[in-house]
Parts: C-alpha cells; sequence; structure tokens
C-alpha cells in the first residue's frame, strides 16, 4: 500500500525532492482565479492548479500572522510552540530555536535552506531565520504597518531612505509603516521601498534556486503582500480591475509564475513540490484594499470560516495529478510531516499536531487524517472551534454555534439547537484538546 503512493523517484540517489512555499499574508479565499474571482487575474496559480491539485477546505492554524507562520514552520497549533499572538518590534518572545522547524529538518538532510520575505517570529536575534534552521534571509522581520527594533544590527552598507538615519533609527519611536529589510541578520535598508518588495523577493528566490540548482534546497517565500498598506510595483500599479488590491494580487501571481517558469528552464520542475497558499483569511476593510473570503463568513481576526480557510494550490509535475481537486481538510500544519515523509526527514521528538497529507496530495482515495480527533480553530490560546467531518462547532464567549459545512459553507444557519448531543460532544472535544495542550508542559512553561 505505500509503495502505491510513494512518489516515483522516493529514496532513490539524488532524487530527494526540492521544496518552495510561497505563503502571502493575508489574502482572502476568494482572491484566486480558480477560486472564484473575476476581476483579479491570476493566470499563473490557475495555471499551477491545471497543472497540479487545487484544495478547497484548506486551512491556517490561526486568524492572525505570527502564530500561522509558526504552525507552518513546525507542524504544531500555534499554543503548542509557545506563539499565539502576534509578536511586535521591540518586544521580547518569539519562536524558540530550541524547537525544530521544517528547515532545521531539511538542512540536517542536506537541503540548502532560505527564508525569502516575512518573518514575524520575534525579532531579536535569538529568534530570526538564521537562527532557525535557514541558511539565508533576505526579508522584513514583522509585518509591512509595524516599526523597527532600535537595538537590531545594522550593516555597514546600510541605506537610509526618506531622511531616516542610524539616530532615528536608535530612537524608541513608532514609526508606523517604516519598517527595515534585512539580509541575514542585519538591517540593509531603513526604511525599505516597499513598493519594490514583490518585486525585489522575486528575484532572490530565482537566485536562490540557480544558484542550488545542483542539490536539494527548501525556499520559504513569505510575500509581505497583501498586508496593508498595500504596495504595488510601478509594472502593475493600476493594471487591474479590482483596484489596488487586485494590482498587489495579479504582481504576487507574477512572482508564482517566475518561479515556476524558473523551475521549468532548469529542469527542476519533475523534482520540486511547490506550494502556495496564504496565512489567513483577509482584512474586513470598507475602502478596498481588503480582500474577499466568499462564500465563507468572517474575516482575518475571526475563527469563522473566512478567518482560517485560504486558497492553497500544490504542484509536483509528473508526481501530483494534473487538474485535481481535494475537498478534504487539510492544513499548514500537515506540511512538515508531509515533507519529513517525502524527503526522509526525522521530525521532532516532541508532540505535533500535523499529519502526513501526501494521500491527498497524490490524489488518492483517502479521507482526511483530521477525521477522526477534529481539526481545531485557535484564537490565541484559545480553541474557539473544532470541525469534524461536515460538521463545525464554534463556541466564543458563552454562544454556541454548530454549522453542516458541507450544506451550509457560508456558515448562515446555526443548528445547535437541533442537534444537543452532537454539540455536547463536540464541546467535549474542544475541553479535551485544550486540556491536553496545557499539560504539554514542557512547552506551556
Amino acid at each position: 500500500m505505500l509503495g502505491a503512493i510513494l512518489p516515483p523517484l522516493y529514496g532513490q540517489k539524488g532524487s530527494r525532492p526540492n521544496i518552495v512555499i510561497v505563503f502571502t499574508d493575508d489574502q482572502g479565499y476568494q482572491d484566486v482565479g480558480v477560486f472564484g474571482s473575476s476581476l483579479i487575474k491570476t493566470p499563473n496559480l490557475d495555471t499551477m492548479a491545471g497543472n497540479g491539485i487545487k484544495f478547497t477546505d484548506f486551512y491556517s492554524a490561526s486568524p492572525v500572522c505570527s502564530p500561522s507562520r509558526a504552525a507552518l514552520l513546525t507542524g504544531a497549533y500555534p499554543p503548542r510552540v509557545g506563539v499565539p499572538k502576534v509578536l511586535w518590534p521591540n518586544l521580547e518572545g518569539g519562536l524558540s530555536n530550541q524547537e525544530m522547524t521544517i528547515a532545521d529538518m531539511l538542512k540536517a538532510k542536506g537541503y540548502a535552506t532560505a527564508c525569502i520575505g516575512k518573518w514575524h517570529l520575534g525579532d531579536e536575534a535569538q529568534y530570526l531565520p538564521t537562527q532557525q534552521g535557514f541558511d539565508e534571509y533576505y526579508g522584513i522581520p514583522f509585518s509591512n504597518d509595524m516599526s523597527v527594533n532600535p537595538s537590531a544590527k545594522v550593516s555597514g552598507d546600510i541605506v537610509f531612505r526618506e531622511g531616516m538615519t542610524l539616530d532615528s533609527l536608535r530612537e524608541k519611536k513608532w514609526r508606523g509603516g517604516k519598517v527595515p529589510l534585512f539580509r541575514q541578520d542585519e538591517i540593509i535598508e531603513y526604511p525599505v521601498d516597499q513598493k519594490t518588495l514583490t518585486q525585489r523577493y522575486t528575484k532572490e528566490a530565482l537566485g536562490f534556486i540557480k544558484e542550488n540548482k545542483e542539490k536539494p534546497f527548501f525556499l520559504y517565500v513569505a510575500q509581505t503582500m497583501p498586508h496593508i498598506p498595500l504596495y504595488a510595483s510601478e509594472a502593475f500599479k493600476g493594471k487591474s480591475e479590482r483596484g489596488l488590491y487586485g494590482d498587489v494580487i495579479e504582481e504576487l501571481d507574477w512572482s508564482v509564475g517566475q518561479i515556476l517558469e524558473t523551475l521549468d528552464k532548469l529542469g527542476l520542475a519533475e523534482n520540486t513540490l511547490v506550494v502556495f497558499a496564504s496565512d489567513n483569511g483577509p482584512w474586513d476593510l470598507k475602502n478596498g484594499h481588503g480582500g474577499s473570503a466568499l462564500p465563507l463568513r468572517g474575516h482575518k481576526f475571526s475563527t469563522y470560516e473566512g478567518g482560517m480557510r485560504v486558497p492553497m494550490i500544490a504542484q509536483w509535475k509528473g508526481t501530483i495529478p494534473a487538474g485535481a481537486v481535494c475537498s478534504e481538510v487539510a492544513s499548514t500544519i500537515d506540511l512538515f510531516p508531509t515533507i519529513a515523509f517525502l524527503t526522509g526527514g526525522d521530525l521532532p521528538e516532541e508532540i505535533i499536531d500535523g499529519k502526513n497529507i501526501w494521500p491527498l496530495l497524490a490524489g488518492k482515495k483517502k479521507s482526511s487524517p483530521h477525521k477522526r480527533k477534529g481539526f481545531y480553530y485557535f484564537f490565541e490560546e484559545t480553541a474557539e472551534a473544532v470541525r469534524q467531518g461536515d460538521w463545525k462547532l464554534r463556541r466564543r464567549e458563552g454562544k454556541i454555534e454548530l454549522y453542516n459545512l458541507a450544506d451550509d459553507i457560508s456558515e448562515a444557519h446555526n443548528v445547535a439547537a437541533s442537534h444537543p448531543k452532537l454539540v455536547k460532544r463536540m464541546a467535549k472535544m474542544l475541553d479535551d484538546f485544550e486540556a491536553e495542550l496545557k499539560a504539554d508542559n514542557k512547552r506551556y512553561q
């Protein structure tokens, strides 16, 4: 049975697959052509779905930034690894470098590793990507509406813009939207020119792929956009029917296209797993700068579907069946154990929550590995909801909601009153899982 779902080159010398993860910031479920967008054009992502698989029921592990990234990289729900909330500049805390990340695991297997883009898992030296398994880092250390850590290490040839100086960088003054650009563990530009970020991230990503084409690599491209404030380069500004937000998404689509084209040209596409997803749902904004989660209910910050169900597309030419669609429940926490399975990597000794979803990616008929124990929706330290099969129970501030997502994807009809036994059972699942997490004292204390 196992042999039937292994990729054809698995285990052969020199055949370990490259891994590329593209993670956008606050992109809505509907903001891709193949997920229903009519105004935003995403030809490269649409083609990627045609060459691979689209997941309709794929979840981030949090409706906000830092926890969702911690979960992706560790395969665990955010409270389990000590990152239940959004991290801020110049404050203590971050993802402990005692936690194993995907990069740690793959680096131990001889992979070249790079993080390009937004980190947001701690801006002090011990929390930066170069201390978390990444050989290379180029990007901003947190969200693009934040400021700068005045104690951060500064490069000797830093570029200052907008009248900033070393003295002004060192001031303990909040300058929202003026964020630093890092290379490795040093600031190289302050504030960064945000309208160039997507282009510069793409250039760095392509350079890394070309430099490491002869050996296995892991490339994590964590795009800054479409987190607000929105910026698009001159090449894309004013081009979309959806305004500036659409311009930003279309530039992100271009970036994905450049990565896929480079893999093709270098003959790497048939040995590279590429995954595209968003870190959580879109902002609920009335000025056109937020995305769309339709037909889902809710937005970023919410444990309704619109806050955590995200667009996900995966491609591995010749291995993942082309044009496939998966409607089983899966999550970013599942990528770590799946990548471990594909690369022969060693999982951490500590508990993780993700499951190997290669059978789903491979297009085999197999139910979600979360079907029995459920998938949990966390807001900060609290498990506010659980999904088991088609049923979802949500409990917040004393209000109990029950939805059948197969019949009611928009969570418009609370049927809790009609199913008291199911409510009781699923509420107990929430209680038991929170208790289990709190008993994981190695991480909680």
